[in-house]
């Protein structure tokens, strides 16, 4: 059994993993709550499943509830990060690019401001 619940953990784990490479990759906002929300909530409820198979059996009744809290709760933060968005249009569109304000060296480049004469 502690085999089964480790590969439904390191699934969690790799449903995590892809939820931050949607968010690195991918280009507007609301693309990148999607991938936020629906990877981390298949995610945890598999690390919480595994966890759950580790426990002893009537510990059942909190690790349903805390898989039903997580079920409930993820998908609504996420559909309200997505209203805002829709609130303030313009936001969508914004993309992160991590590589233009890195130099070639990795040093940050560009963020302070240059002192006045």
């Amino acid at each position: 059994m502690d085999v089964v619940a480790d590969v439904i953990m390191l699934a969690g784990a790799l449903w995590f993993l892809l939820a931050g490479l949607g968010v690195a990759r991918l280009g507007d906002s609301l693309a990148r709550v999607h991938a936020a929300t629906k990877a981390t909530t298949l995610g945890m409820m598999l690390v919480v499943l595994g966890a759950a198979l580790q426990l002893p059996l009537d510990d059942g009744l909190r690790i349903a509830l805390a898989i039903f809290l997580i079920a409930l709760t993820n998908p609504l933060g996420g559909h309200l990060l997505g209203r805002a968005v829709e609130a303030n249009p313009g936001t969508a569109e914004m993309r992160i690019d991590v590589r233009a304000t890195l130099d070639d060296d990795g040093n940050d480049e560009g963020t302070e401001p240059e002192p006045e004469h």
